[in-house]
């Protein structure tokens, strides 16, 4: 018999999915969190030449005078950065997501496995660049992508899908059941952990300015490093949201529970049920 199940094997309301994605994120805490830390300080080590080109200045909130134009540049940037990231740690996720469901104990090392990196990085590459153009066109069309396109990556490791452009067509499609459910659902935790992301940075920086006694020199290197370990949070929990969201919408509307189900009443691998049959 299986272990208990860390994800619940059924349907959820909108509260429950977000606690499940939070569940999932203690769980593998480590491999995410570190993962996040990483992803999140090579951005800013590509957003801070940029900013200091534009004269944007820490604590990073706005652009400078007459500088309009370069900051929504870069924040257009700073948009793409993080569907590659959302994307890259999507693909760690799911691969956890999966044995959660099942109840099954895989050790940190072996999620690694478990993803598909090269289709991973084609989906990521993808989404970035459609993104800057998305970003810098208003941020509407960003948003359209990142709702539309956030499951490819557990697409990608959970269903088993051949090829990126497969799993991308398929993320469209289950975001849009139920009357754009899952397209909803995603677009409602990015701008919490919006929210949130943005108390923690400024509030780190708050903190950092004080310790430092606001020394320029001093800010020039603690915002940037606030800031990272802000959105490896928030990056973090919402490749948890995305991974968990594929597993409750398979559930949802393909019976995916059942299928599991079944599969385990006749003695067979009940992981074979994740993988999408056509």
């Amino acid at each position: 018999m299986p272990a208990q199940p860390e994800l619940p094997l059924r349907p959820m309301t909108l509260g429950e999915l977000l606690d499940a994605a939070m569940a999932l994120l203690r769980a593998r805490a480590v491999p995410l969190l570190a993962a996040g830390v990483l992803l999140g300080l090579l951005e800013q080590a590509l957003l801070v030449p940029l900013r200091a080109a534009a004269l944007v200045t820490p604590p990073y909130y706005g652009p400078a005078s007459g500088h309009f134009g370069q900051w929504w540049s870069i924040t257009a940037i700073g948009f793409a950065s993080e569907l590659v990231i959302l994307t890259l740690l999507g693909a760690l996720a799911s691969a956890a997501a999966g044995p959660a469901l099942l109840g099954r104990a895989v050790p940190h090392r072996q999620l690694w496995s478990r993803t598909r990196p090269l289709s991973t990085v084609v989906v990521a590459v993808l989404l970035g660049a459609v993104g800057v153009v998305g970003a810098f066109a208003g941020l509407l069309p960003w948003l359209l992508l990142y709702g539309l396109f956030s499951l490819a990556p557990a697409v990608l490791v959970i269903d088993r899908c051949g090829n990126p452009f497969s799993a991308l067509w398929r993320s469209a499609q289950l975001t849009a059941r139920g009357g754009m459910r899952g397209f909803w659902t995603l677009i409602c935790a990015y701008l919490t952990w919006f929210v949130i992301r943005f108390a923690l940075g400024s509030g780190w920086v708050w903190v950092l300015t004080r310790l430092s006694d606001g020394e320029p020199a001093w800010l020039a290197w603690l915002s940037p490093a606030a800031w990272a370990l802000a959105n490896a949070v928030a990056y973090a929990a919402l490749a948890c949201v995305a991974a968990v969201l594929l597993l409750e919408t398979r559930i949802r509307t393909e019976g995916l529970d059942i299928a599991i189900g079944r599969a385990r009443g006749r003695g067979e691998d009940d992981a074979a049920a994740l993988v999408y049959a056509r």
